[in-house]
């Protein structure tokens, strides 16, 4: 039982009838509509068409950035584009060395091994390429941090074009070399991934270049697929780049995406954004972390489609193997959990964890206790961490506020990575835990369900899931929708998924609807026929061919359960369901 706080915006009666007359949309959906701020036609129009999109050109610097990269491709110059070993930075390095081959350019690409390399641009990696012949050295997903590896690169003769998403340097200094960041550039929509920025910059590079193909279109496929996986905000342009990215993805012709869809049983009739959150991401994903990053990136840029079907397997055997390590590694965290007691934040370390594993596990651990959790692998007197956060705490700030105890670290406000010595875990752990304790309320360290609409049980039926999929594609920043049942009574539970899940009927104002829970052992959270405050999403289910509604519930308690904190049944934690790109960083 986990404690939650439900809360119900306000929701003006007059907002939504105006709403519901001037769309044409159901009262549920413009709840919705008006609790998430689009309480104005014109606003929930925009919002519902996801057409927002700027030009390359809002990038401020972007033609420095073209014009060396066309200088280098005129001059047939080696250009070797670095990225990084999550699916943002597979997808970015890809989207980069499939235009430049298009332009005919001498291209490499370089992705560095999470184990042996570590994050970003090293100084080990400059040398290393300067001595292969790379004269422009284009970075995808990284670099915007590494002044002193920049600089090293231009005493070696190479010049260098960052393109990034992640923050900057807490001092403010920068790569003194072209940068195209969305933050640092001022780009409209500041949110976007790398594989985006990365698309706008081919972009710009192809119109500059004055060839026929004037936008690598064929790769919105690969900005959809890392923008869902990076869990960027789905708001704004990206919520627009998902879109179209998702329908690109469903008709990609690319044989390694192809045959990732294949192994992962992905019907690309069916696909959404949860395809790529609980099956592509994943697997994608699953090559950096227990093996190799480039055969993910050999993936997406193969053109023979044997060659592609076995790729696929060995990322799906990849993933299947992460999911082994991941259990093995919670098991052993949530002993130390147990041990610590109630803390602010949680730091859990121990020789042996999977470096390439350990953030997926602080995702989970994160997300059940609701406290920020960092996971650090401990080696050779050094130790790799991964942490995750909450919606309350800033952990890149919580790490800048112990950067004395730590050797490196970068990330953003919900995710990030560090190196420290071994003998300081515990000086660090003491320190996070003391920052968390003095900028956390009590009430950020409890979960909260927020309502979307009320509705009764006659109106969850086809035509609503329908409807709300015009909200689509889901994720952060745009959640999927919480409805609160009206006078709801769980009846019938029956076990299903070898008794990990439950089946079962939710009777309310006179109707009835189908329902599941996950996670919750084959048994109701709720007592059967007992008045219930339940939120549920309700979505279209797809099973042989059949279309139905289903509920999903999310959270449940007994309905005398009313306002402040209590114990509840939460949502489940899919597990070995469905797998979660939670978040990308490690």
């Amino acid at each position: 039982m986990e404690a939650y706080r439900l809360e119900i915006p306000d929701c003006p009666a007059d907002a939504v009838r105006r709403l519901e007359r001037e769309l044409a949309v159901s009262e549920p959906l413009a709840q919705v509509l008006v609790r998430r701020g689009l309480g104005e036609a014109a606003l929930a129009r925009s919002f519902l068409a996801a057409s927002e999109l700027h030009p390359a050109s809002a990038f401020a610097g972007i033609d420095a950035a073209v014009d060396r990269i066309l200088e280098h491709v005129r001059r047939g110059r080696r250009i070797t584009v670095h990225g990084d070993y999550d699916v943002d930075g597979v997808c970015a390095t890809a989207v980069l060395v499939r235009t430049l081959r298009a332009l005919g350019a001498d291209v490499d690409s370089f992705l560095p091994d999470r184990a042996g390399d570590g994050y970003g641009l090293s100084e080990s990696t400059v040398r290393a390429l300067a001595a292969r012949g790379t004269r422009l050295l284009l970075t995808a997903d990284c670099a915007i941090t590494a002044v002193r590896e920049t600089a090293l690169a231009r005493q070696l003769g190479m010049e260098v074009v960052v393109s990034d998403h992640h923050a900057p340097r807490a001092d403010g200094a920068l790569p003194d070399v072209p940068i195209v960041h969305p933050a640092v550039c001022g780009y409209p929509c500041p949110e976007l991934c790398a594989t985006a920025v990365a698309y706008k910059l081919a972009s710009a590079v192809l119109q500059a270049s004055g060839g026929p193909q004037q936008e690598p279109e064929e790769d919105l496929d690969l900005v959809a697929l890392a923008t869902i996986a990076d869990v960027v905000p789905l708001r704004g342009e990206n919520r627009s780049l998902a879109r179209r990215g998702l329908r690109a993805l469903a008709r990609t012709r690319k044989p390694g995406l192809r045959a990732l869809m294949a192994v992962s049983r992905v019907d690309p009739g069916m696909l959404n954004e949860r395809s790529v959150a609980f099956a592509l991401g994943p697997r994608l994903n699953a090559a950096g972390r227990m093996h190799r990053a480039d055969a993910g990136l050999e993936l997406i840029l193969t053109g023979e489609r044997a060659r592609a079907a076995q790729i696929a397997e060995e990322l799906d055997r990849a993933n299947s193997e992460r999911r082994l390590v991941e259990r093995q590694i919670r098991f052993a965290a949530e002993e130390q959990i147990a041990a610590l007691g109630d803390r602010g934040a949680y730091v859990l370390a121990a020789e042996g964890w999977h470096a390439g594993v350990i953030g997926i596990v602080a995702a989970r651990l994160a997300e059940r206790h609701h406290r920020p959790v960092v996971m650090i692998s401990l080696q050779n007197g050094r130790g790799k961490g991964s942490g995750r956060s909450i919606e309350g705490f800033d952990l890149l700030a919580g790490l800048s506020a112990c950067a004395q105890q730590l050797l490196r670290y970068g990330g953003h406000r919900a995710a990030a990575g560090l190196e420290i010595e071994d003998a300081r875990v515990q000086e660090f752990a003491a320190a996070l835990n003391d920052h968390a304790a003095s900028v956390m309320r009590p009430e950020d360290a409890v979960a909260v369900e927020r309502v979307d609409a009320i509705v009764r049980g006659g109106e969850l039926g086809m035509e609503l899931a329908e409807e709300l999929q015009m909200l689509a594609p889901f994720g952060r920043g745009n959640p999927g929708v919480s409805l609160l049942v009206e006078d709801a009574r769980f009846r019938d539970g029956r076990p299903m998924g070898d008794g990990k899940h439950v089946r079962f009927t939710v009777e309310s104002c006179g109707a009835r609807a189908r329902a599941v829970a996950f996670g919750t052992g084959g048994r109701l959270p709720v007592g059967d026929g007992a008045p219930a405050e339940a939120t549920f999403t309700l979505e279209v289910n797809e099973w042989n061919g059949v279309s139905e509604p289903r509920l999903v519930l999310r959270r449940a308690r007994p309905a005398a359960s009313h306002g402040g904190i209590e114990d509840a049944a939460p949502a489940a934690e899919r597990g070995d369901a469905e797998e979660l790109v939670l978040f990308a960083l490690d």
